[in-house]
């Protein structure tokens, strides 16, 4: 199993509608690819809030061939979606993670 992190630090002034396009739009877009077979979605405590509140979602896929094929065939547009709709009012981070069992 394969977790694709993705950490963003949103800005007070867009959080409320980000948390929502998240939900609503965000997350479900990514899901509808069929890459991944499900997800997390947490704030980050005891961390700095002063420009605003970190989330992390965390997707699963059952093979690196699902991470990669996200990469390769969505990730780019989804990504210009974001910037898109909330311009500079983000920055983020993603890494890539493998479960040991």
């Amino acid at each position: 199993m394969f977790i694709y992190n993705v950490t963003i630090m949103v800005k007070w002034s867009i959080h409320d509608g980000w948390v929502k396009w998240m939900r609503e739009k965000h997350i479900p877009d990514v899901m509808a690819t069929g890459c991944f077979e499900k997800f997390q979605f947490v704030r980050l405590l005891d961390t700095d809030e002063t420009e605003g509140p970190t989330y992390a979602t965390q997707y699963y896929a059952a093979s690196k061939a699902d991470y990669n094929r996200y990469i390769a065939q969505h990730a780019q547009v989804l990504r210009k979606d974001g910037t898109d709709t909330w311009g500079d009012n983000f920055v983020g981070f993603r890494s890539l993670m493998q479960v040991v069992n």
